[in-house]
């Protein structure tokens, strides 16, 4: 398959607020809210000068008061752009695991108390940044950025004894459904509420057409790459973020 299609779907269904195109590299800012949403993927072409073209780039984060970040897949252009930021004292951050699974074979969940949204609401917005600790400062522009995806999506919310204990979002384009921000209240982790959370978002996924799934997790985040492996999940690639400090 085309691996880098998983980057373009990335890019697509967790958006950020604005885009700059420059000589093939994407560069994008939502107001410092998640790496993803305010780094440059340099995915595409690249024809200027190479420390002349990071260095404008430089500028503009930081007229835009952001570190400078980039992401750094199997497909960056150019090929030695890794190495090239490592000279230029760029820190290595945040090394993450892409994966996918075939949804043909998926286990139905067993705990159905969940709620599902197609549009992201207030209630579960409150929920999300409750369970996962966003800042009151990140809320307006995690609203802004989720509004903004312009595919199928499915905000999920499972519940326990009415209180709402586990959120996510799925985001279906080309066949795949997208998981994203799986988060799971602190008191209830390690009893298999997020693989039923998961295992309803997938459901629903398939039930709209999905046919695989990919997702992106921290290689330090042991309990979830167990739980991703055991649904059925496997690695494809690496990625990880070059900072200017």
């Amino acid at each position: 398959m085309n691996y880098k299609m998983i980057e373009e779907l990335s890019l697509n269904n967790w958006p950020s607020l604005s885009t700059l195109l420059y000589d093939g590299w994407i560069l994008r800012f939502s107001n410092g809210y998640t790496k993803r949403s305010n780094s440059i993927q340099p995915i595409l072409y690249s024809t200027c000068e190479l420390i002349q073209k990071i260095e404008a780039c430089e500028k503009i984060y930081s007229a835009n008061n952001l570190r400078t970040i980039f992401k750094i897949t199997p497909f960056v252009k150019p090929d030695n752009l890794d190495d090239i930021l490592k000279g230029m004292a760029y820190s290595l951050i945040d090394i993450t695991s892409v994966q996918i699974m075939n949804l043909k074979d998926m286990k139905e969940p067993t705990v159905h108390s969940v709620n599902l949204d197609e549009d992201i609401t207030i209630e579960w917005l409150d929920h999300f940044c409750r369970l996962n600790h966003v800042e009151e400062q990140n809320k307006h522009t995690m609203k802004q950025m989720l509004s903004n995806i312009v595919t199928q999506k499915c905000f999920i919310s499972l519940y326990h004894e009415e209180n709402v204990i586990a959120c996510g979002l799925g985001v279906v384009e080309r066949e795949y459904i997208g998981i994203y921000d799986i988060v799971t209240d602190i008191k209830f982790r390690n009893q298999g509420i997020a693989e039923q959370l998961l295992l309803n978002l997938l459901k629903w996924g398939k039930e709209i057409g999905a046919k695989y799934s990919y997702l992106a997790v921290l290689l330090n985040n042991k309990p979830a790459l167990k739980l991703y492996s055991k649904i059925g999940y496997s690695e494809i690639y690496k990625y990880w973020y070059r900072v200017k400090e």
